[in-house]
């Protein structure tokens, strides 16, 4: 008799980000991917965000595997975090993805917590419990990505992890796609496609083009050249570097991601860069400002980068000057553009000529547009299609142009976050939900941070704070003197509010002792909704206010 197989997104869906995917049959369960997202505005003093692991903690068993179809953030930064939460009895990656995993769980201390395993696209399937899963090679913005398809008891599921149909590769290294078409002449009974571009029309540029504008851009330059990237992105350095030696300019890394990126791909054979032209920031003075290209972090506009530090004139070894060039190779992720743009204006403050793919063509999308999606269908022909990876909107977007494609519209699958999805003979459909929140990574704090937290400090942020001190006397509960105000952060009060406040503090708590009112939580109550009632009504705000009863 046929069996079943759940699939449970518990990140990834209805946005960019933290993609975790969960699998189970016959009371097994693997994971593909375990992502995290970075925090956007509203996120006040928070690192990280992860995946709720809560579900798969309460498993009964360990999770047979986690399987990572490549090395960036959104799809493995989660996975020291799940190691540390859940059970887990093996890691499977490919080459380049399984060194990054191991510096990234070396830094955590878990490089012994848990068995890590090698992928080989071009090598057999393996059999993990009641699944059956085999890695074809997918070209993306790093090397190393792979596609999983997976033989379970409900049916066989293809997840193209993140990918496009890159022609000319730098590393060769196309879409798989003679594999692809293989495995949906076998028949395939899901996809779980990726859908960032599924809005975008046409195809997505090689990133070959990158390379061919850097060496358009760069030679005619005299001044310091600054090339800004993902840490991840191998190929991009690569083809930077290799602009730099035939133009005889020094490279000098800069940024502690991008600096261990390098060492991890150089020692892997997946970066050549020969000795004699890597250079350490503090030798730059020695060299002419024609003579050197920076590659650094920052073409987020993160705040602690290389590049914002620059812009900003803070950091300790680079400055740019008028005749620099700076080229953003990147695009922002969404909620990060006013922070580029930010960066930009400092560096142009600075007389550098920024570069950035609105006004030259020095980026190209990792993901395949819309015209890749059609392909990768037409490739794989699935009988159900569950749009993953983006925002609802991409993910309707992907839908359509499934059902274009002939996929009937009652085999499209739109699931969010900690839907149950459950696909036997008859199809693919949703049965139910489980817990699927985030955590917040805060400082060294992991999911200490609540709802709560992030409100209280956006209410900060907006309206300020009041600390309103009252003192009373122990023998007979009186006031001791005029209650104490402290006003931060709200449209500084002038003397009168302030005096106005005070009085209101005082007819408030005159008033409560008067009815033998001395229980201090009912004092802090009627202090608060007092004061609160009258600074609305002088001022429009409603500060965060906090009484502070003492008895001596």
């Amino acid at each position: 008799m046929p069996g079943s197989t759940r699939i449970i997104p518990l990140g990834g869906l209805g946005e960019v980000g933290k993609n975790t995917t969960v699998f189970e049959a016959d009371g097994e369960a693997i994971v593909i991917d375990a992502g995290l997202a970075f925090p956007r505005d509203e996120h006040l003093g928070v690192d990280l965000i992860l995946p709720d692991f809560t579900y798969l903690t309460n498993l009964d068993k360990p999770i047979r595997a986690v399987l990572l179809t490549h090395g960036h953030e959104d799809h493995v930064g989660s996975l020291p975090y799940l190691l540390r939460q859940a059970r887990v009895q093996e890691v499977w990656a490919t080459r380049l993805t399984l060194g990054l995993i191991k510096s990234k769980l070396d830094e955590h201390g878990l490089l012994r917590s848990t068995e890590l395993k090698e992928a080989d696209p071009d090598g057999e399937p393996i059999q993990l419990g009641p699944f059956r899963a085999e890695f074809i090679r997918v070209a993306h913005s790093i090397p190393d990505a792979v596609a999983i398809v997976l033989e379970t008891p409900g049916g066989r599921i293809v997840h193209t992890g993140d990918y496009k149909m890159d022609h000319t590769p730098v590393d060769g290294l196309r879409t798989d796609v003679g594999r692809l078409a293989e495995v949906g002449n076998r028949g395939v009974d899901l996809l779980l496609g990726d859908s960032t571009n599924a809005e975008r029309p046409g195809v997505t540029g090689s990133e070959r083009l990158v390379g061919e504008a850097f060496r358009q851009l760069i030679p005619p330059r005299e001044g310091r050249i600054l090339v800004a990237s993902f840490a991840s992105n191998v190929h991009r350095m690569q083809q930077a570097i290799d602009v730099a030696v035939d133009v005889g300019r020094k490279v000098c890394v800069v940024g502690r991601s991008m600096r261990k990126n390098i060492n991890i791909a150089r020692n892997l054979g997946y970066i050549e860069v020969p000795d004699d032209v890597l250079i350490q920031p503090k030798e730059l003075d020695d060299y002419g400002r024609g003579d050197v290209l920076i590659l650094c972090t920052g073409s987020q506009g993160e705040p602690l980068s290389a590049l914002v530090r620059i812009a900003y004139n803070d950091h300790p070894a680079i400055k740019v000057e008028a005749g620099d060039t700076v080229i953003i190779s990147a695009k922002p992720v969404p909620g990060n553009e006013l922070k580029v743009h930010d960066a930009i204006n400092e560096l142009a403050r600075s007389g550098a000529e920024v570069l950035h793919q609105e006004v030259a063509p020095v980026h190209v999308s990792g993901h395949g547009n819309a015209e890749e999606l059609r392909l990768m269908l037409g490739l794989v022909r699935p009988k159900s299609v569950m749009p993953v990876h983006g925002e609802f909107r991409m993910l309707a977007a992907h839908a359509r142009l499934a059902i274009e494609s002939g996929v009937p519209e009652n085999r499209i699958v739109l699931a969010e976050n900690g839907s149950v999805v459950e696909l036997d003979e008859s199809g693919a459909y949703l049965t139910g939900k489980v817990d699927s929140g985030v955590t917040f990574v805060d400082g060294l704090g992991v999911g200490d941070v609540q709802d709560v937290a992030l409100r209280d400090r956006r209410h900060l942020s907006e309206d300020g704070v009041l600390i309103v001190v009252a003192t009373l006397t122990g023998q007979n509960g009186s006031v001791a003197g005029q209650p104490e105000l402290i006003a931060r952060g709200f449209a500084e009060p002038g003397e009168p509010l302030l005096e106005e406040m005070r009085e209101e503090a005082q007819r408030v708590l005159d008033g409560l002792i008067k009815d033998n009112v001395t229980e201090i939580k009912l004092l802090q109550e009627h202090l608060h909704d007092g004061l609160g009632q009258l600074i609305y009504d002088r001022t429009g705000r409603r500060p965060m206010i906090l009484p502070v009863v003492v008895e001596v």
